[in-house]
C-alpha cells in the first residue's frame, strides 16, 4: 500500500536570481522550520543548515566566499517540522553526508549532540529516513544508512556527539596542551569509552578555521574551548600533528577514515616507527597499549633496532613509548591494560613511570560507546572470566544479546542470520589453531565436529573485506574494531578445571608463537589469554555469542550466562513411514516472504512433510517456506513452517500468512508474507472509525517496517489464509 510522503525534497539553483523563485516554496515563503543543502557536483563540497527564514539565510550564504561557490540547494521541508526536529535532522544529514563520502562537508559544527524531543522515536526517525531516500534519488547521497551504520568513516567521524565525560575530557586535554609545565597526557579508558573518537575530534578541531566554528552543543563548556583553541592556534597556527597507531590493520582503517574528513589527511596517522622521520608539535597515541619493545618482534627486530640507533636510545631498555616521548613537545596517551595481549607490548611500568611524573596529567573515561548492555556488561565479562561472580548469578540485559552456545553450528547459523540483517556480524577465535591455509589455502585451520573454517585470509581491515563472514578472525584483525555481532570460539588453550575450580591455561595448545615465546611464568601467559577473549568480547555492539570448546568451561559459563535455545522443532525420526494427515502433511512450494510480499506465484502441492509429535495434523494443516529476516526472532530464515488454514475469529496478536492477490495479473497469480497481524480502529478527519491492520514484523533489526492495511481499499486485495502454529525444519 501507498505511503503518503513524509517529508518534501525540492531542488533549486543556488543563486541571487532563483532567491525569487525559492520565495515560491510554500515553507519557505512562511517562515517554517526546515533544512537546506548547499552543494557543488564539481567541487564535491557540501553544507547543510537548518533555517526558519530560508530567504534571508540563504542570501547571507551567497555573500560568503566559500559556499557562495555553490550551485545548487535543496530544501528539505515537512508540516511536520518544528525547530528541534529541524535541529535533528541538520545534525544527522551532516554525520550521514560527511560519512558518505559524496561530499567533503563545509560545516564547522563539531560534537553535534543528538536531540531529544516528542515523538523523535516514532516519527521523526522515519521522516528522517525518508529524507535519505530523497536524497539518494537526487544524487547527493550515494550510500544507504545501513551501509553508513557500518562504516569505520561514519564510527570515526568527528562529527559525531561527545558524551560530558568526553567533552570534559577534551577540556582537559586542551588545558594540558597549553600549560606550559606539562608534557605528557594519559588518557585512561576501556575498550569502547570512546578513545579514538576523542583523537580525531581533536586533530579535526585543531586543523578548523576558529571562525568558522560552531560549538553551541558544547554549552557552558564554549567560551572556555574558544579560549583554549585560540591560545593553541596562537601559538602553534600550522601544528605538526601525528596520530601514532601501533597496529597494522587498525592503522590503515583509520588512515582511510581521516582521508574522508574535511582538514585532515591521511599521512596523518603513522607507525610507530615513521617517528624518527621528524619531530612534532603534538603526537597522539591511540590504543597506546600496543606500543612495543624488544621482546618476540620477529621480522620486526631490524627495524626495531634502527628506529633506536637513529633517535639515540637503547634498543635493549627502551620502548615505543620512549619515541613518543622523544620524538613529541607534547604527548597524549590512549591507554587500556587490560587490553595488552602479548609479551612484545610495552610494560605498564614504562606508563606508570609517565603518570607518576610531575609533568604529565592523567585523565579516565568511563562511558561505554560500542556495547550497548553498557559498562554493566563489561564488568560482568571481566568478573567472569576471573571468577568473581557468585554462584547463581546470570547476565540480564533487554538491549544485548549474550548467549552460549552447545552447537558450534547452531552460532555460525545465527552469526549468518544477524550478518544478514545487519552487516559487521564475524566470527573471532583465540589463537588455539596453526594457520595452515596461509600456506595451502585448500585446507582448514579450524575444524570442530562437523564444522570446518578458515583463519582471515588478510591481516589488512579484515572485518571489512569481502568474504570475512566466512573466515574466522584473531585478536590481531580486530582489536580497535566495531562489530554487531561476535560470535567467539574458546579454543583448547583455555579451559575450566572442576577440582580446582578454575579457568586454566594450556600453553600447548596455543599458537601464537610470538604470544608465548619468553614467558617463563604461566600466570604471565594466562593474563594475556584472558585478556585477549576479554577484548574481543568486547567487539560487539549489538550481542555476542559464545561457543567454548572444553566441555568442563561450556558448563561453567552457563552458570551465569543463558544458553542458546532454537526455535526449530525436531522432526521425527525419518525412517518412519509417512502417512498423509496422520503424521504428515502437504508441503506447498510458494515461498513466503518475511519481508515485503513475495513475488507473484502459483501454488502447487509440492510434496509431504513430517510433523513433530505433539504437533497438530489434520486436512486443514500445511506447510510451506517462509524466507528473510523480518520475523527471525520467531522463524529463521528459509525455515519450514507449519500453519493452519484461516480458522477464523480473533487473529489480534497472532502470526499469520497473508495473500496479496493481484487482480491486475491475468494469471491470477497472488503473493504471500508472514507477519504478526494487529487490528485497531483509529479515527478519521470526519469523525469516523476505520479498521486498521497492521502486519508487524519481529525481527532484530529494528528498522523494519510495519505493512499497514485499511479497511475498504485492501480488504478485496487482502487474505489470511493461515495461521503460524510453528517451525519444523
Amino acid at each position: 500500500m501507498t505511503q503518503p510522503q513524509l517529508v518534501e525534497v525540492n531542488r533549486y539553483r543556488f543563486s541571487v536570481e532563483t532567491l525569487t523563485e525559492i520565495e515560491t516554496n510554500a515553507y519557505a515563503a512562511n517562515n517554517w522550520p526546515l533544512v537546506y543543502i548547499l552543494s557543488d557536483g564539481k567541487t564535491r563540497c557540501a553544507y547543510v543548515g537548518e533555517t526558519t527564514d530560508t530567504i534571508a539565510r540563504l542570501g547571507t550564504h551567497l555573500k560568503h566566499p566559500q559556499k557562495r561557490s555553490l550551485t545548487t540547494v535543496h530544501l528539505v521541508s515537512s508540516e511536520r517540522f518544528n525547530k528541534s526536529a529541524t535541529l535533528d535532522i541538520e545534525s544527522s544529514l551532516i554525520k550521514y553526508m560527511s560519512a558518505d563520502g559524496r561530499f567533503r562537508m563545509l560545516n564547522g559544527n563539531l560534537g553535534l549532540s543528538d536531540h531529544n524531543y516528542y515523538q523523535r522515536d516514532e516519527l521523526y526517525s522515519k521522516i528522517f529516513r525518508e529524507t535519505w531516500d530523497r536524497l539518494l534519488e537526487h544524487g547527493i547521497a550515494q550510500r544507504s544508512i545501513e551501509a553508513i551504520d557500518n562504516s569505520d568513516v561514519f564510527k570515526y567521524s568527528p562529527y559525531k556527539s561527545l558524551s560530558a565525560d568526553q567533552q570534559q575530557g577534551l577540556i582537559e586535554i586542551m588545558r594540558s596542551l597549553v600549560d606550559p609545565g606539562l608534557k605528557n597526557i594519559v588518557v585512561q579508558g576501556g575498550a569502547g569509552t570512546g578513545k579514538s573518537v576523542l583523537a580525531i575530534f581533536l586533530f579535526k578541531l585543531m586543523h578548523s578555521d576558529l571562525d568558522e566554528l560552531d560549538l553551541r552543543e558544547f554549552s557552558e563548556e564554549e567560551k572556555e574551548l574558544r579560549e583554549l583553541l585560540r591560545q593553541l592556534k596562537q601559538r602553534l597556527p600550522h601544528p605538526r600533528m601525528a596520530l601514532v597507531v601501533p597496529m597494522n590493520s587498525f592503522r590503515s582503517t583509520l588512515k582511510k577514515a581521516f582521508r574522508n574528513v574535511a582538514g585532515l589527511r591521511s599521512d596523518m596517522v603513522i607507525s610507530p616507527s615513521e617517528l624518527t622521520q621528524r619531530h612534532y608539535d603534538i603526537v597522539l597515541v591511540d590504543e597506546s597499549h600496543r606500543l612495543r619493545k624488544r621482546v618476540n618482534l620477529g621480522a620486526y627486530y631490524g627495524a626495531f633496532d634502527k628506529a633506536c640507533a637513529a633517535l639515540g636510545l637503547d634498543k635493549n631498555t627502551c620502548s615505543e613509548v620512549d619515541w613518543v616521548t622523544r620524538q613529541s613537545d607534547k604527548a597524549v596517551f590512549f591507554y587500556d591494560p587490560d587490553q595488552s595481549i602479548k609479551p612484545s607490548d610495552a610494560n605498564a611500568s614504562d606508563f606508570d613511570n609517565i603518570k607518576s611524573s610531575p609533568a604529565s596529567k592523567v585523565m579516565t573515561l568511563v562511558s561505554q560507546f560500542r556495547v550497548r548492555a553498557g559498562r554493566h556488561y563489561v564488568q560482568f565479562v571481566d568478573d567472569l572470566l576471573n571468577m568473581r561472580l557468585p554462584a547463581g548469578e546470570k547476565f540480564s540485559s533487554r538491549k544485548y544479546e549474550f548467549l552460549v552456545f552447545d552447537e558450534l553450528s547452531d552460532m555460525v547459523k545465527e552469526i549468518e542470520h544477524r550478518n544478514r540483517s545487519y552487516g559487521l556480524a564475524r566470527l573471532v577465535a583465540g589463537y588455539s589453531w596453526r594457520w595452515i591455509s596461509q600456506d595451502a589455502p585448500d585446507l582448514y585451520d579450524i575444524e570442530i565436529g562437523d564444522i570446518r573454517l578458515r583463519w582471515n585470509r588478510t591481516n589488512i581491515d579484515w572485518i571489512n573485506t569481502k568474504g570475512a563472514e566466512g573466515e574466522v578472525g584473531c585478536i590481531h584483525t580486530t582489536q580497535g574494531y566495531d562489530l554487531n555481532y561476535t560470535g567467539v570460539i574458546f579454543g583448547r588453550e583455555i579451559r575450566y578445571d572442576e577440582t580446582l575450580d578454575q579457568i586454566v591455561i594450556d600453553s600447548v595448545n596455543y599458537h601464537d608463537r610470538m604470544g608465548k615465546q619468553a614467558i617463563k611464568d604461566p600466570n604471565e601467559l594466562k593474563q594475556y589469554i584472558l585478556n585477549i577473549y576479554r577484548t574481543i568480547m568486547l567487539r560487539g555492539i549489538r550481542g555476542t555469542f559464545v561457543y567454548a570448546c572444553d566441555d568442563n568451561l561450556r558448563r561453567y559459563l552457563k552458570r551465569h550466562v543463558e544458553s542458546y535455545k532454537s526455535n526449530v522443532i525436531a522432526l521425527p525420526d525419518p525412517a518412519k513411514p509417512l502417512e498423509p494427515y496422520v503424521n504428515a502433511v502437504p508441503l506447498y512450494d510458494l515461498r513466503a516472504a518475511a519481508g515485503g510480499f513475495s513475488e507473484l506465484q502459483h501454488v502447487q502441492h509440492e510434496k509431504w512433510v513430517p510433523v513433530p509429535d505433539g504437533m497438530p495434523v489434520g486436512k486443514n494443516i500445511f506447510a510451506c517456506h517462509v524466507v528473510g529476516e523480518s520475523m527471525n526472532k520467531i522463524i529463521p530464515d528459509g525455515a519450514i513452517c507449519l500453519f493452519r488454514l484461516n480458522p477464523g475469529g480473533s487473529r489480534n496478536g497472532k502470526i499469520v500468512l497473508v495473500e496479496c492477490a493481484d487482480s491486475q495479473d491475468g494469471d491470477g497469480g497472488s503473493r504471500y508474507t508472514v507477519k504478526e497481524y494487529q487490528s485497531f480502529k483509529s479515527h478519521t478527519e470526519d469523525g469516523t472509525e476505520n479498521l486498521q491492520i497492521l502486519l508487524k514484523p519481529r525481527s532484530t533489526n529494528p528498522a523494519l517496517a510495519a505493512i499497514e492495511l485499511r479497511k475498504g481499499d485492501d480488504e478485496h486485495r487482502y487474505r489470511v489464509v493461515g495461521e503460524f502454529l510453528g517451525v519444523i525444519g
